[in-house]
């Protein structure tokens, strides 16, 4: 057997050994809301999709503008600028299950109906016929 060869480096330092009658070290745990993985985004929504198992949803009581009732508007039809402002406009897109609006489009809602629309021209680009109850 040979001797222990002498450290030039000074005293050897050694990790602490596990105690294998202690109580063993875990890794933290997540706390409430914590560790849970956010959605994955959803792809732009494109015209004429209706997610599967789509269905209403009830939302806040719908206002008409003063001098306005419902009107069912179609596809290539110019929206009154009156209804582009954050009155109308629906953020919640994803209660429906598809994603945001392509880039210049904003979904507005119009009684029970959804439309979406250009910004800049105004022109409906999809409606969805009964988004809410």
């Amino acid at each position: 057997m040979r001797p222990p060869r002498p450290n030039p480096g000074g005293p050897s330092i050694q990790p602490p050994r596990p105690n294998p009658g202690g109580p063993s070290i875990q890794p933290p745990r997540p706390g409430p809301g914590q560790g849970v993985r956010p959605p994955r985004p959803r792809p732009p929504h494109r015209p004429g999709y209706r997610p599967p198992h789509f269905r209403p949803i009830h939302g806040p009581v719908f206002h008409y503008p003063r001098g306005w009732r419902y009107r069912r508007w179609s596809i290539g039809l110019l929206l009154p600028s009156l209804f582009l402002s954050s009155t109308y406009y629906y953020d919640n897109y994803y209660n429906f299950g598809f994603g945001p609006p392509p880039h210049g489009y904003r979904w507005v809602r119009y009684g029970p109906d959804l439309l979406l629309v250009n910004i800049r021209t105004r022109r409906i680009a999809d409606v969805i016929y009964g988004a809410f109850r």
